[in-house]
C-alpha cells in the first residue's frame, strides 16, 4: 500500500532527490561527452583491432557506464513528464523504473565494475614485472579476495531492502527501506577495494624505481623509462580520483552531514568522482596505452629508434621493442 503524506518532514528529503538528480544528469553528460571525445581513439585502437580480453573489458566498462547513466536520465526525464499526469499513472511509471537505482549505483556497480578494472591491472602489472608467474598468481588471489569480500558486505548489505510506493506532498516517488548499519556496511565495502588499488600502486611504482635505475644510463634505458612513464601517469591520475572517492565514500559515515544543501554539495563529489573513476579514467587505462603503441608503431615505420610499452594484439599482454633494431627489450611471453 502506498505511502502518502503531506507532512513537511518529507520536504528535506524530497529537495534533496530533486537536487541529486541533477547531479547524475551532469555526471551522464560528462560520461557521454568523454566517450564522443574518444570516440575516434576508441574506433582505430578497439574497434578496429583484432579483438581481445582487453578489449572485452574496455567495452564492459566503457558501455556499463554509459547504459547506467543513460537510464539515469530516463528515469529523471520520465518523472518530469509524469508531473502532468494522474497520479496512478506517475506512481507506476516511477515504480517502474526507480526502485533499484540507488542500489545499483551504491552497491553493484562499483564491486562490478572494480573487479574489471583489477583484472586490467593484473595485466599491466604483471606485464611491468616481466610475466613473472609468482606475481600473476599473487595478484589473482589478492584481487579475487578482495572482490569476495566486497561481493559479501553487498549481500549481507542488501538482505532486508524493500521499497514502497510513496506520495510525499504531492511527489510520487518509491522509497528504499535499509537498516543503517546496512547502509554503513555498503560504504565500508570500499575498503578491501583500497588495499588492492594500494598494492597495485605500490607495486608499480616499486618496478619502475627499480627499472629507472637499471636503465637510465642508456638511451635504449631511457626509451623503455619514457614507456613506464606513460603507464605510471595514466595509473596515478586514476587513483588520485580513487581516492578522493574513497574519503568521500568512508565519510559519508558520518553523521555530522545533516544540512540538505550539504549533503547535495557532498554526495554530488563523491558521485562525480566515483563516475570519473570508473567510467572515465578506468577505460583510458587500456586506451593510453593502446595509443602509445599506436604511436611507436607509427615513429617504427618511420626509422625512429623508440622503445614501447603496449598491450599486445595476440595476448593482451605488454610488450617493449626497440624499434632501431627490431628486437625485444623486454618481452613478455
Amino acid at each position: 500500500m502506498a505511502i502518502v503524506s503531506d507532512d513537511p518532514v518529507w520536504w528535506p528529503i524530497i529537495k534533496f532527490c530533486r537536487l541529486y538528480s541533477y547531479n547524475l544528469a551532469a555526471c551522464s553528460i560528462v560520461v557521454i561527452y568523454d566517450w564522443a571525445l574518444t570516440s575516434g581513439q576508441e574506433f582505430e585502437l578497439i574497434w578496429r583491432r583484432r579483438w581481445t580480453f582487453m578489449t572485452v573489458l574496455y567495452i564492459c566498462v566503457r558501455y556499463i557506464g554509459i547504459l547506467y547513466f543513460v537510464y539515469v536520465c530516463e528515469v529523471i526525464y520520465i518523472t518530469l513528464q509524469c508531473a502532468n499526469k494522474s497520479p496512478l499513472a506517475t506512481s507506476v511509471n516511477i515504480l517502474l523504473l526507480l526502485p533499484n537505482t540507488w542500489i545499483t549505483d551504491v552497491a553493484w556497480n562499483p564491486v562490478i565494475v572494480n573487479a574489471m578494472l583489477g583484472v586490467i591491472m593484473i595485466a599491466r602489472i604483471n606485464a611491468m614485472y616481466e610475466g613473472s608467474k609468482k606475481m600473476f598468481v599473487f595478484l589473482v588471489v589478492t584481487l579475487l579476495a578482495s572482490t569476495i569480500a566486497s561481493g559479501v558486505m553487498m549481500v549481507i548489505a542488501n538482505l532486508g531492502v524493500s521499497s514502497q510506493e510513496a506520495v510525499l506532498s504531492g511527489y510520487h516517488t518509491c522509497i528504499t527501506t535499509i537498516d543503517a548499519e546496512m547502509v554503513h556496511l555498503i560504504y565500508e565495502s570500499v575498503i578491501s577495494t583500497i588495499v588492492w588499488e594500494i598494492l597495485v600502486l605500490f607495486l608499480a611504482v616499486w618496478i619502475v624505481i627499480k627499472h629507472f635505475r637499471e636503465l637510465r644510463q642508456s638511451s635504449t634505458g631511457l626509451n623503455i623509462v619514457h614507456c613506464f612513464t606513460i603507464l605510471m601517469e595514466s595509473h596515478a591520475l586514476y587513483f588520485l580520483v580513487f581516492v578522493i572517492m574513497t574519503c568521500f565514500t568512508l565519510g559519508s559515515i558520518s553523521p555530522n552531514i545533516t544540512n540538505t544543501m550539504e549533503r547535495v554539495i557532498y554526495f554530488g563529489i563523491w558521485a562525480t568522482s566515483q563516475m570519473l573513476q570508473m567510467f572515465v579514467l578506468g577505460p583510458r587505462l587500456i586506451l593510453s596505452v593502446r595509443k602509445s603503441h599506436a604511436k611507436y608503431v607509427a615513429r617504427a615505420d618511420g626509422g625512429t629508434g623508440m622503445s614501447s610499452i603496449a598491450f599486445h594484439a595476440s595476448g593482451d599482454v605488454l610488450i617493449g621493442e626497440d624499434a632501431s633494431t627490431g628486437r625485444d627489450v623486454k618481452h613478455i611471453k
